[in-house]
């Protein structure tokens, strides 16, 4: 296969996929109007209708950008908003995005994607004086299966590398891997570290904003004293934010014949309850819990897990 060729369908697979990139154009069409979004969102109600709320940022090149203020916690809390953000690729923000983003007054941002994603999908697109830090999460080869896939053009490869429940195994594995691995739990600690000492707002974020992000945001609310069902549904949100795009992705490969069966695509899309829970049977079985993972997974002493709270957590 050419090196254009490759270099095309990786193109495509960098807009639909979990560890792959967001289109500005199709984002615009799906989410967001050509004026600038205002930088304090009005508050929406999670797909589950539950009263908490979550704060999303509307962005041209962005689907998934949030804060992640606003959850109340066991003791009565609230998470201060204005402190973190999560999102998905910024590689494809406009410039009205960049001055919406300005406003937040970042001061880190955190890029957890692997190299060849930001080789194919682009650098962050950041306000002036901000650069990214780059902190790659594995994901355990998916990439390049998902390339060989969808390059082949070939139906019953497709099928055979992502149909039959192995696309939703795949997923599984890269979650347990949030726990088992070394490398991905000193990526995990060193952003939670920095967001417990950081001076200012703090932004982490991957290519889809659901699986890597997902998790950090997961574990951080958890370890601020939100509610394992509340932290679940920030997760899940997810695919109310990415649905519509990640159809209209999908409705481009097949018109584009590169996929007769893009669905096969739809369990890497979508985060999943049973891909959380993946996560969580590993790590109640390889550190007896969550705490366990925090403190000896993660090694966050009690002196950060304190500073975290005092830091984000107002009574």
């Amino acid at each position: 296969m050419s090196r254009a060729r490759i270099r095309l369908a990786t193109v495509v697979l960098a807009s639909a996929l979990a560890v792959t990139t967001v289109s500005a154009t199709a984002t615009a069409t799906a989410t967001a109007s050509a004026a600038p979004a205002p930088v304090r969102p009005a508050h929406r109600q999670t797909s589950a209708g539950a009263a908490e709320t979550i704060r999303r940022i509307p962005l041209q090149g962005a689907v998934n950008f949030r804060d992640l203020g606003g959850y109340r916690t066991y003791s009565g809390g609230q998470v201060r908003q204005g402190l973190v953000y999560r999102s998905d690729a910024l590689s494809k923000l406009t410039a009205a995005d960049v001055t919406t983003v300005a406003g937040l007054g970042l001061t880190k941002a955190v890029d957890f994607r692997i190299p060849t994603e930001v080789q194919y999908d682009g650098a962050d697109r950041l306000p002036a004086g901000l650069t990214p830090t780059s902190r790659p999460v594995s994901d355990l080869g998916l990439y390049a299966t998902l390339l060989t896939a969808i390059s082949s053009g070939d139906p019953a490869k497709q099928e055979q590398m992502l149909g039959g429940g192995r696309a939703e195994a795949y997923m599984r594995d890269i979650y347990r891997t949030f726990v088992t691995s070394p490398e991905n739990r000193a990526q995990f600690a060193a952003t939670l570290r920095e967001i417990a000492d950081g001076q200012g707002p703090l932004l982490y974020h991957c290519t889809s904003g659901k699986d890597r992000t997902g998790w950090t945001s997961y574990v951080l609310l958890r370890a601020l004293g939100v509610p394992e069902t509340t932290a679940g549904q920030d997760h899940l949100a997810s695919n109310t934010y990415r649905a519509a795009y990640d159809a209209q992705l999908r409705a481009a490969l097949k018109q584009s014949g590169r996929m007769q069966n893009p669905d096969l695509l739809i369990p890497l899309q979508e985060v999943r309850q049973d891909y959380l829970d993946a996560a969580t049977a590993r790590m109640a079985a390889d550190y007896g819990g969550f705490y366990g993972y925090l403190t000896d997974g993660l090694g966050l002493d009690l002196r950060t897990l304190a500073k975290l709270r005092a830091r984000l957590v107002r009574s």
